[in-house]
């Protein structure tokens, strides 16, 4: 059965994500049978990682902070969770639903395809989004 998506729900979740009037830093898109739906929203990235176990797969839409003493700017990342657990079928079958995932999802700065815990931690997911950043001022102090 081919996976569809509840563009709306989504896409109302990936827009308070986006919105600067809002201290949502996060969504995550999980599976509902073969329908991708908003699976929750929070300001606290620990939440968004306390959902990522290792019998799902889900997208999170990810708001990050970065910067330095010269600027501060809002950066978005699009991650794929892919628990370890996961069947080959349903791995195999993500890489074509995250097509679904980038029509709502379309604007982030670096794309991550994990797996393993360690690299979803929020400084990994920091220091690789400021190298994808351009200028960083904070490396003149080091």
């Amino acid at each position: 059965m081919a996976t569809k998506i509840d563009k709306e729900a989504c896409r109302e979740a990936y827009n308070l994500v986006r919105d600067d009037n809002t201290e949502i830093s996060w969504a995550s898109f999980k599976y509902d049978g073969s329908m991708i739906v908003p699976g929750g929203q929070g300001k606290d990235y620990e939440e968004f990682m306390s959902q990522c176990t290792d019998d799902v797969r889900l997208f999170g839409f990810i708001r990050i902070t970065t910067g330095d003493a010269m600027s501060k700017r809002a950066k978005f990342t699009l991650i794929t969770w892919i628990g370890e657990n996961v069947s080959g079928l349903q791995r195999a079958k993500i890489s074509t639903d995250k097509t679904l995932v980038k029509d709502v999802v379309q604007n982030f700065a670096k794309e991550f395809v994990i797996s393993d815990r360690r690299e979803l931690e929020e400084d990994y997911i920091k220091n690789e989004l400021k190298k994808a950043g351009g200028a960083n001022y904070d490396a003149q102090a080091e």
